[in-house]
């Protein structure tokens, strides 16, 4: 492939891109061994109930996309970098949310790949019935060789 594509524009697509969206190996790594109170963001959870009683990431705090406007201010520091996630790549709950965090002048950064990589990844999380550690889905994340 040939192209004559101006690459400034390539490097100022990219370069937001990464600074409004982060992962969840880089979150995960942000996040090991510290306690949500140490961290250096606040990480939000905008799924339902129901979800997060499923499985959330360890540390999260639980404030559903459509009550972000309503009580975002009450419930998280605006002096702290906010990273919204939702389920996954098919839903946009965590755009959502990161646009409504932004309206509200928090800096914000949305999770790609959502709590569905996360797990996917083998990271740990928590549920309604106490934590939980899968195992690393092969066509997501890198297996462990002995």
């Amino acid at each position: 492939m040939t192209t004559s594509q101006d690459t400034s524009a390539a490097v100022a697509h990219f370069a937001g891109r990464l600074a409004f969206e982060t992962d969840v190996a880089d979150v995960h790594t942000a996040l090991a061994g510290l306690d949500a109170a140490d961290a250096p963001f606040t990480l939000v959870d905008v799924r339902s109930q129901e979800s997060w009683d499923q499985g959330h990431v360890p540390g999260a705090v639980h404030l559903p996309s459509g009550k972000v406007r309503l009580r975002a201010e009450q419930a998280i520091d605006r002096d702290r970098p906010v990273v919204t996630y939702c389920w996954g790549p098919g839903c946009n709950a965590a755009t959502k949310a990161a646009l409504e965090f932004a309206k509200l002048g928090y800096d914000v950064k949305e999770m790609i790949g959502g709590f569905e990589y996360w797990v996917r990844e083998g990271f740990a999380y928590e549920t309604k019935s106490g934590p939980v550690t899968p195992a690393p889905d092969p066509q997501a994340a890198p297996l462990p060789t002995h």
